[in-house]
């Protein structure tokens, strides 16, 4: 094979990878879900891991955060300023993650650093979710934005596990 013929190959196989975005970098189904909140466009994206017979409440530590999701740290975009738990947070693309406390409570935190480099400097707002369980059960993990007006919702849910938060346009 000719040096040419090589470098053609290689660059062929990067520009591949390149186009494949996360499915071909990560190796797993990513999601997203996109709603106008006020006067905002919001995106959350997030990979979507499977339980394959798993507890999603024992993987998920009281006091850690977790990403919500697989691989690449789950991410929330807005056009427009967001109020989070009484909290502004600035228009642009942030990281989205979960906290269950040691009391059992949850809350939605937005940080501008993943789980694996979390810090509470990080922290920059931080509101309550709701917890409740179903019946059914999530195979694969979904996250669901919804908006009505001035009110979104933010909505998890992964296997009997049910997680909700609200999220509204900053005054």
């Amino acid at each position: 094979m000719t040096k040419r013929v090589l470098l053609v190959t290689i660059l062929t196989l990067l520009t591949a990878m390149v186009a494949g975005g996360f499915n071909l970098v990560y190796g797993q189904d990513r999601g997203e879900t996109k709603a106008k909140i006020g006067n905002a466009t919001v995106t959350i994206e997030y990979g979507k891991p499977s339980l394959k017979g798993r507890d999603p409440m024992k993987m998920i530590r009281p006091g850690q955060p977790w990403r919500m999701g697989s691989n690449a740290p789950t991410t929330i975009e807005a056009d427009a300023d967001l109020n989070i738990g009484g909290t502004t947070v600035p228009k642009g693309n942030h990281v989205l993650l979960a906290l269950q406390d040691e009391a059992g409570k949850w809350w939605l935190i937005v940080s501008s650093k993943s789980n694996f480099e979390y810090e509470p400097s990080a922290k920059l707002a931080q509101g309550p979710m709701e917890l409740s369980k179903a019946t059914d059960s999530v195979e694969q993990l979904e996250i669901k934005l919804s908006g009505k007006g001035d009110h979104g919702t933010i909505a998890v849910a992964w296997g009997t596990l049910r997680l909700a938060a609200d999220i509204e346009p900053a005054k």
